[in-house]
């Protein structure tokens, strides 16, 4: 089970926003990614809590920050509710759906998560509809990106050949695009993500067809 830290850099002026410690693993019928962020002192800033089906679709996903929660699923398209968790009664809890793909939001883990959905040969490209839940208040916004797998590359480890995925992401609303490194369940690099530490070797991704 890779257990690890990312360390999290305003892409424009790489100031550091913070660090989310992580661990990853497949089981039996799908992928589980449990994360929580923290702030430059160390103060916690949120939570994710993220499993996908065999088919890398949003089983269960749970998101805290600011005071507010967010749980949701692919439910035709995916399907959330957002409410603050202090509320018993419910009364401030709001339901969303869009016949998007997945979700995504400020942790690592959604990149991950949508490189997989797409399941992309080396040189294929593919559009994709994604519901993003960010900073503090975990507000939706849906968005369209573009993804295309540009290269596969070996590199050499203590622990054998590592296979390297390197995807150019899109933003299809405003033309901003930057590349990601994916192996198997971690993602070694994206702007404004470094991965600081890593406790065990990624896993390869599981194939449940």
């Amino acid at each position: 089970m890779p257990t690890g830290r990312y360390s999290l850099h305003d892409t424009h002026d790489h100031v550091l926003l913070g660090e989310e410690r992580f661990s990853c693993a497949p089981g039996p019928a799908g992928w589980r990614y449990v994360g929580k962020s923290y702030d430059p002192a160390g103060v916690p800033l949120g939570t994710i809590d993220l499993t996908l089906d065999s088919r890398a679709r949003p089983l269960r996903m749970e998101l805290r920050a600011g005071g507010w929660q967010v749980r949701g699923g692919a439910v035709d398209g995916v399907a959330w509710v957002r409410s603050d968790p202090a509320d018993p009664t419910g009364a401030s809890a709001t339901e969303g759906h869009d016949r998007a793909h997945g979700f995504a939001g400020d942790s690592p883990a959604f990149l991950i998560a949508t490189a997989r959905l797409l399941r992309l040969a080396e040189g294929a490209s593919a559009r994709v509809r994604l519901v993003a839940f960010g900073g503090a208040a975990l507000a939706p916004r849906t968005f369209d990106q573009g993804w295309t797998l540009q290269g596969l590359e070996q590199h050499p480890t203590d622990s054998g050949p590592l296979l390297v995925e390197r995807y150019q992401v899109a933003d299809l609303e405003t033309g901003e695009q930057r590349e990601l490194h994916l192996a198997g369940d971690v993602l070694l690099a994206a702007p404004g993500v470094e991965l600081e530490e890593l406790e065990s070797p990624p896993n390869a991704w599981p194939s449940w067809d």
